[in-house]
């Protein structure tokens, strides 16, 4: 009977404890989330001149009605015409070109000098950012949210006070507002010889009444952005979060709207191939990041990442401060382990998109890197890498050219097997096991080097492909881009003929050089037994040359030169042997 009272009121007590966490501590969590998405709404809607930042913390609402999109501006126009009104900051450094907006205090206008849209040094700058108007928005805002109704904090209105007319490394700058009502705000801004901002924002409360806000940031990108389309390359939203990369795709970020995770360090941003937007927040504090779409006034898609961070309350006389970073620039493999190492940024490296085979892809790129430093092109580091791997490989190969060469030994005997046996495939085979008995002969081990060959090209696809330290380095000749497809073409004689051919026809001379290796290796190779396979093999070269045409021109190179170290080491052994190379 005992044993019943304490499990009765055991119970009662778990369930007073549950209740009274519901009453004293949820509900009213609850009520004051409401009160601030309610706050966040209305200061959301009373943004005029950019209505498509979505303050964090608000469920942003869908477009009730779509308008006719005014006519985009050209960013350089716009750009200059703002200077000129002193509404513009200069960003000054060696590796960047771009303002800053003095109305809402964005970064938003970033071009980079030392990348440009084509090898042609005198092409345009690659542009990073560009401000609201323009054909592709693109910026990075920060700023607070108020916890209760009626505290006025900078929008995208606010015209800021700025303590210079230019950021450059050497001297940084002071962005400063009073709201009228007891509160100054100051925004710190700082950059360095690369790409990455320092961001302090203050707030000193000058009033009698302390005040609750909550400081976020974030990267607002307007239009889905054209992407490679390539399963094995992520472009869009992406971030770690709490140790664990997250990569969603602008698609699926379409579908769920917005994707909501609690995390303490690592980044989150927008990526393409080559660039990268991220905001990085203080390591140490706890954060709610957020993948958000939306629809933007005019019905463009938009995107935005966001992280707000935890209430802070500034008391009479107090200042409260937060402190993140941007980085806005070209995803240098180097610089960002670098970054991650200095400033201790959970994983920042993996802004990479290295994949799967990432424990041989880093380590590539920088054997390559190190070749390149000391070749000064990046297509004789490829040739060399290819040395360096053929001589890694080496013995498993030699052992399996070996083993092809004794099948291609005893062909005529496997002719005869197959020619007396006719269509008794069981005695065929039973003849076929003890001659390769007898002989000591494995028709499986000419597949080794191929299993070996295909981790390792697939990794160096990745490096060629994804790194930005491949774009636009130059071989020789006509291969003017080692990350670009060949552009020379059969079809018009290689440029003879005054007409460019259309893609699909592009087979230029490298993918033909690499069709033509091919070839000639399958004939240092025993006849497959089987007439299927034999024309499955024979059409491969074609295939294969058709297939890589379109592919960069550093693995196409790396292709064609393996398979002439493969041919030389092959006829060699079958010299050796006594194998006659044209049998």
């Amino acid at each position: 009977m005992n044993e019943q009272n304490n499990l009765v009121v055991a119970i009662a007590l778990s369930v007073a404890i549950l209740i009274g966490f519901q009453l004293i501590y949820e509900v009213p969590r609850q009520k004051q989330a409401e009160q601030q998405r309610a706050l966040l709404a209305q200061t959301e809607a009373d943004k005029v001149i950019a209505p498509q930042v979505a303050v964090p913390g608000q469920t942003a609402a869908p477009v009730a009605g779509v308008a006719a999109a005014p006519k985009p501006r050209d960013r350089t126009e716009m750009v200059a015409e703002q200077a000129a009104s002193s509404l513009r900051l200069k960003i000054a450094t060696p590796r960047i070109n771009g303002t800053i907006s003095l109305t809402g205090g964005r970064i938003d206008d970033i071009s980079l000098a030392d990348y440009h849209e084509t090898p042609d040094k005198r092409s345009p700058e690659i542009v990073v950012l560009a401000p609201a108007g323009t054909e592709h928005p693109y910026y990075a805002d920060f700023g607070w949210v108020p916890a209760e109704s009626g505290v006025a904090v900078p929008d995208a209105n606010t015209v800021w006070t700025a303590s210079a007319n230019k950021l450059t490394p050497d001297q940084p700058l002071t962005l400063s507002w009073d709201n009228g009502h007891g509160l100054v705000f100051e925004r710190d801004i700082a950059i360095d010889l690369n790409y990455m901002f320092r961001i302090t924002d203050r707030v000193r409360n000058t009033g009698a009444q302390p005040v609750t806000l909550l400081p976020y940031g974030l990267v607002s990108r307007q239009g889905t952005p054209a992407t490679a389309g390539y399963y094995i390359l992520h472009e869009g939203p992406v971030g770690v979060l709490d140790g664990t990369l997250n990569e969603v795709k602008y698609k699926d970020l379409q579908e769920k709207r917005t994707i909501e995770k609690p995390t303490t360090g690592g980044w989150i941003g927008i990526t393409d191939k080559y660039w990268l937007v991220s905001l990085v927040p203080d390591q140490t504090k706890p954060m709610t990041a957020r993948f958000l779409y939306t629809k933007a006034a005019h019905g463009e898609d938009r995107y935005q990442i966001d992280l707000l961070g935890e209430a802070q309350i500034a008391k009479p006389g107090d200042t409260i401060e937060t402190k993140r970073r941007l980085f806005a620039g070209a995803k240098e493999v180097k610089l960002l382990d670098k970054y991650a190492d200095n400033l201790d940024i959970q994983k920042f490296d993996l802004a990479v998109d290295f994949g799967w085979f990432y424990f041989l892809t880093k380590p590539f790129f920088y054997c390559l890197d190190l070749l390149h430093s000391l070749l000064g092109n990046f297509g004789f580091a490829i040739l060399l890498f290819t040395v360096m791997v053929k001589a890694v490989v080496y013995p498993l190969a030699n052992q399996s050219y070996r083993s092809m060469s004794k099948m291609k030994q005893l062909q005529p005997q496997i002719t005869a097997i197959r020619e007396r046996c006719g269509e008794d495939k069981e005695r065929m085979n039973k003849e076929m096991m003890e001659l390769y008995k007898r002989e000591k002969a494995n028709p499986l081990a000419g597949c080794l080097p191929i299993l070996v060959q295909i981790p390792i090209f697939f990794a160096l696809y990745k490096v060629l492909f994804v790194s930005i330290e491949m774009r636009h380095a130059p071989f020789f000749g006509w291969i003017v881009d080692l990350s670009a497809p060949d552009p020379t073409s059969l079809f018009n004689l290689f440029g003879l003929l005054p007409f460019t051919p259309p893609s699909v026809l592009m087979i230029g001379v490298w993918p033909l050089v690499m069709g033509v290796t091919m070839w000639f290796q399958q004939k240092l190779n025993p006849t497959p037994p089987d007439p299927m396979q034999q024309k499955i093999f024979a059409v491969l070269p074609f295939v294969f040359t058709y297939m890589l045409a379109s592919f960069p021109a550093g693995l196409v190179i790396y292709w064609a030169w393996n398979n002439l170290l493969s041919i030389g080491q092959q006829w060699l052994i079958m010299r050796g042997m006594g194998v006659k190379v044209n049998s």
